[in-house]
């Protein structure tokens, strides 16, 4: 099966958003550049943890010496996107693995994104993803990525500060562990 991979180079826009209410969200990566849109789905965590990383890199980067990639400590104003996802939303997979890195030749951040295999097929042949996503994004959208992830990630149910589980809406039974 060929492989078709969706690559977005220097995106008009990059950004993490649900569908649902609360409890019951599905999270979305958005990207587009003209007209053409992708929407991959992908799990709270995967999300945050894509968000953390993201900072991560560009942490490491900002104590080189004289900060040579320009990298912004905080999300530059300008780059802050709090827009609702683009709709219709149309997912394209859902994301099974992701990988992260950093390109300095163009100074942007890449983000991959494989689909979800199904454990339950017999593979014969070597694994070839059927799709792929591929992000390269400046830092400076690159923060703003990861805050306003964090912040979709926040913005969901309440959590219980005894048993660190969510609250839903009606009602939540404690299951604290014993000592």
């Amino acid at each position: 099966m060929p492989q078709i991979v969706h690559e977005f180079v220097w995106p008009d826009r990059v950004v993490i958003g649900t569908v649902g209410l609360p409890g019951e969200r599905t999270f979305y990566l958005q990207v587009r550049s003209g007209a053409r849109i992708i929407s991959i789905a992908l799990e709270k965590q995967q999300s945050a943890l894509l968000a953390e990383k993201i900072d991560e890199i560009l942490d490491q980067l900002i104590t080189f010496e004289g900060n040579p990639f320009s990298i912004p400590a905080t999300t530059p104003i300008e780059l802050v996107d709090n827009d609702p996802l683009e709709q219709p939303v149309a997912e394209e997979f859902r994301t099974g693995s992701m990988s992260l890195g950093w390109d300095p030749s163009t100074v942007q951040v890449v983000i991959e994104a494989y689909p979800l295999v199904d454990e339950d097929e017999e593979l014969l042949e070597p694994v070839e993803a059927a799709n792929a996503l591929l992000v390269r994004i400046p830092v400076g959208t690159a923060r703003a990525f990861a805050k306003r992830t964090r912040e979709i990630v926040g913005a969901g149910r309440p959590m219980c500060s005894l048993c660190g589980y969510p609250i839903d809406a009606d009602g939540h039974t404690c299951t604290v562990p014993g000592d």
